[in-house]
């Protein structure tokens, strides 16, 4: 786990490595333990290192192998790597180092692009080819770790992080009103390639890249998610799958719980991060299985808190339970920093949350498990039901989750950020692609691979990543994925969603919390804005200084004179939607 990055020069000039240091530098948080660089003409790279599966210098980064002529950054975990490496080692490769490092750049040797296919886990990394002069860039099949690209006709730069790109110099900062249009509009979510800053792409999920000296580039898709039953399956009872899903759920547990001594978990108490616990115990997770809960005050006659349950899991399996509980004080003060540490402006309020938590948890472990994924895979969305049994799905699916139509978001914006409905296109051609003929599997698709990306697993990683903490996310086991797409939709909507996979969870933990009323993770006050808070958001949202040309003044006007009646579809406040994107602006210095 840690923080990359890179320049590839096309003018014949040599890297600027001052620049690389920069951009890595600005990493820190992500690789606290260590630092490296390595420049060779064209070719400059930068790293930060977390110390998490090889603990000796000999796994540093840059690894360079000067025999096979390769070097390369790599950012993530690759789980399966004990077995990759003794097929390595049949073929004749011998290793200096003993991680996961080694085995990607002699993976890539013996392999090449068929490299990826074979890798478990999670990953951004860039190979550089010293014979070919070309570069190789992927990205693993989820998106769980990012990678960000700026691109001139001089040079091509890339990094884990948006901010950190922007210490490299020579970009604008201009907004980019295609993604201002996707954030405003799709619930924060950007899809790649696009971000809110032009001049800085994200490699798309699933996806390499190669690009030589000379600045030719090409760019594939290795990997998509197709859905329904294999033609073995088709006979598959309820039982059978539900049986396949807590067999391969318990191999990803056991598959990321290698390598990690003291291991933590994010602990909701919900169904998909109890289960985690329980399915750890299995895996042998020792006495010292670490749990952690987040509270908030109650604000809008809404609880801020689940601790009733995450009490019950801790209890129920003797975990070592960690309670931590915020005032809107400290939410308030902590904000900025919150958002300092984001790569894309995040409107969900449980940003805070996780921040705050992984605070906490960096403490005391290096690594912890989190329920990521489990409702975009199993359909535990209350939007699930109306699509699948929608005239129009598309439209059935902007309705629930969008959170404003184009008309309301020309309202909102000022006239020169009015370029189209580009959400709206997006949904709708993503629909229309084949691999997907259920309504409700077109849906599950575009939040498992989009959605999914660009919210809640950017979310996990930045967060964490900010207090050089490891987040594991076993439900996003490309097996687990894979397996989901192909369950029936009539097996996972039932009770309220996911109700394969709840099913499958009575045979490891309490029922209590599979049969209480589904929770999320809850920040009241910054969804009902009051007090000092809603103070705080017009201060931020009217201060001349802050005025970036952004915002009808009219539509201000309207949300300040109703801030609890202004909300979402998803029930978000519309009004902390655009104090976020001030708030980030100003925190990365634009």
């Amino acid at each position: 786990m840690c923080g990359i990055a890179g320049e590839l020069r096309f003018d014949n000039q040599p890297a600027d490595l001052a620049a690389v240091e920069r951009i890595t530098q600005s990493l820190t948080a992500r690789g606290p333990d260590a630092c490296g660089f390595n420049s060779q003409g064209p070719l400059a790279l930068g790293h930060r290192r977390l110390k998490i599966m090889d603990l000796c210098e000999a796994s540093g980064q840059p690894m360079v192998d000067s025999a096979l002529g390769l070097s390369m950054v790599f950012n993530g975990a690759i789980y399966n790597y004990p077995e990759l490496r003794a097929e390595l080692e049949a073929l004749g490769y011998r290793f200096f180092s003993e991680g996961d490092t080694e085995v990607l750049l002699k993976g890539f040797h013996a392999w090449g692009e068929a490299l990826l296919p074979r890798l478990n886990g999670m990953f951004a990394f860039a190979i550089w080819q010293r014979d070919v002069q070309e570069l190789f860039i992927a990205r693993d099949r989820l998106g769980i770790k990012p990678l960000y690209l700026s691109r001139t006709g001089e040079r091509l730069r890339f990094a884990s992080t948006l901010p950190a790109l922007l210490k490299g110099g020579d970009i604008a900062g201009v907004l980019n009103p295609v993604a201002l249009n996707h954030y405003m509009s799709f619930h924060a979510v950007v899809p790649a390639p696009d971000t809110l800053i032009a001049g800085i792409e994200k490699l798309p999920p699933g996806t390499f890249m190669r690009v030589d000296a000379n600045g030719k580039s090409s760019q594939h898709r290795w990997w998509t998610l197709e859905f329904g039953a294999s033609e073995e399956e088709q006979g598959y009872s309820f039982e059978d799958w539900q049986e396949r899903t807590l067999t391969t759920l318990r191999e990803s547990v056991a598959l990321r719980h290698r390598a990690a001594v003291d291991v933590g978990v994010l602990l909701s108490g919900g169904v998909d991060s109890s289960l985690l616990v329980g399915l750890l115990r299995e895996a042998g997770a020792a006495d010292n299985l670490q749990t952690f809960s987040i509270g908030f005050q109650d604000a809008g006659g809404e609880r801020g808190d689940e601790f009733k349950y995450s009490d019950l899991i801790a209890q129920h399996y003797g975990t070592r339970h960690h309670q931590l509980r915020i005032q809107e004080k400290e939410i308030l003060e902590q904000l900025p920093a919150a958002f300092r540490a984001m790569s894309e402006p995040m409107v969900s309020h449980d940003c805070i949350a996780f921040y705050l938590l992984s605070r906490e948890v960096s403490k005391h472990c290096k690594v912890v498990q989190s329920g990521q994924g489990a409702d975009e895979l199993f359909a535990g969305y209350h939007w699930y039901p109306q699509v699948d049994g929608a005239e129009d799905p598309v439209e059935a699916y902007l309705n629930a989750f969008r959170d404003r139509s184009f008309e309301e978001y020309a309202d909102t914006v000022q006239q020169q950020w009015v370029k189209g409905d580009f959400s709206g296109d997006f949904v709708r051609q993503h629909f229309a692609q084949p691999g997907a003929d259920a309504a409700v599997d077109k849906a599950l698709r575009i939040d498992s691979t989009v959605m999914l990306v660009d919210d809640p697993v950017k979310r996990v990683d930045n967060m964490t990543m900010a207090w050089g903490l490891e987040a594991r996310v076993p439900f996003l086991d490309h097996h687990v994925v894979e397996l989901s797409a192909r369950i029936p939709a009539k097996y996972k909507l039932p009770d309220g969603g996911k109700y394969v996979l709840k099913e499958a969870a009575r045979k490891v933990i309490p029922a209590a919390v599979i049969d209480r009323p589904k929770g999320y993770f809850p920040v009241p006050g910054l969804k009902h804005l009051e007090g000092d808070t809603l103070n705080w958001v017009r201060e931020l949202l009217t201060d001349p200084s802050q005025d970036r040309g952004l915002y009808n003044p009219a539509m201000l006007d309207r949300l300040f004179k109703d801030p609890e009646g202004q909300l979402t579809p998803l029930r978000g406040s519309k009004l902390w939607q655009l104090a976020a994107v001030n708030l980030w602006l100003s925190e990365q210095g634009l």
